[in-house]
């Protein structure tokens, strides 16, 4: 007999897209062609700013620490075609001319129902599942998924085993209130892991000890599988030019 799924409240779709800068080619370009790509990239985060001010969606960047990218965004928006509409008009800027594509994660907000049946009504539900999302010094992504071998199956455990392994998670989640925040979104049929989680805070150092202290929880110690890790640090519009200063 199969175990039985648990239900989920979905709220906006969510795409983390990783960039490369193309250095070489950005410090060759003449300086009327970078002030273009800088004018029309800082009038673009401006109509993302519009969207978020109106509570159509939400938007962050960030800059990446390490060779896997330079620059991190997330968006969330009410459709995936909005996501596609981002990706696009982007891509069809000047200054995406500079850029090569280092990553992408597709996938939508989501809040699990092993707690109980949570109504996607209640105010506070709703500023999980459509979150404005934080402009905080640090961010880190990764994707993850649940074990299946053996004897190790999450897909095999019952239900109230799940629910009380990720309650037991979320106590450890909750001794970071205020210094870490957290999104997860799910991505089965979406992209190649299941779920993504971001996490973002003002501390970097607090990213490395919540996913240190969550390694010990049986439910990541036993059946936790884990991607790549993005860390970045924030990259507000007014600081675009300094970043892209040659």
């Amino acid at each position: 007999m199969a175990a039985e799924a648990v239900k989920t409240l979905d709220g906006w779709y969510c795409l983390h897209d990783m960039r490369t800068v193309d250095w070489t080619s950005w410090k060759m370009a003449s300086s009327e062609e970078r002030d273009e790509a800088i004018r029309e990239f800082k009038n673009l985060l401006t109509k993302w700013e519009e969207v978020e001010t109106a509570e159509k969606g939400s938007h962050v960047l960030y800059n990446v620490v390490g060779q896997k990218a330079d620059l991190m965004f997330m968006f969330l928006r009410p459709t995936m075609n909005e996501l596609t509409d981002i990706e696009t008009e982007f891509n069809k800027s000047k200054f995406a001319e500079f850029l090569r594509p280092a990553h992408s994660y597709v996938s939508v907000v989501e809040i699990s129902q092993y707690g109980g049946n949570t109504s996607a009504d209640d105010p506070k539900v709703r500023e999980r599942l459509y979150p404005i999302l934080p402009k905080w010094e640090h961010m880190c992504f990764y994707p993850m998924d649940k074990r299946r071998e053996g004897d190790e199956n999450w897909y095999a455990l019952d239900f109230k085993e799940r629910a009380k392994l990720l309650y037991e998670h979320s106590k450890t989640g909750r001794q970071y209130a205020g210094e870490i925040k957290q999104i997860i979104t799910g991505s089965f049929g979406f992209d190649d892991w299941e779920w993504g989680v971001t996490l973002f805070a003002h501390d970097v150092l607090q990213l490395k000890k919540i996913v240190y202290e969550m390694r010990f929880d049986e439910v990541s110690a036993k059946y936790g599988e884990f991607g790549a890790f993005f860390v970045g640090n924030h990259l507000a519009k007014d600081a675009i030019d300094a970043y892209l200063q040659v």
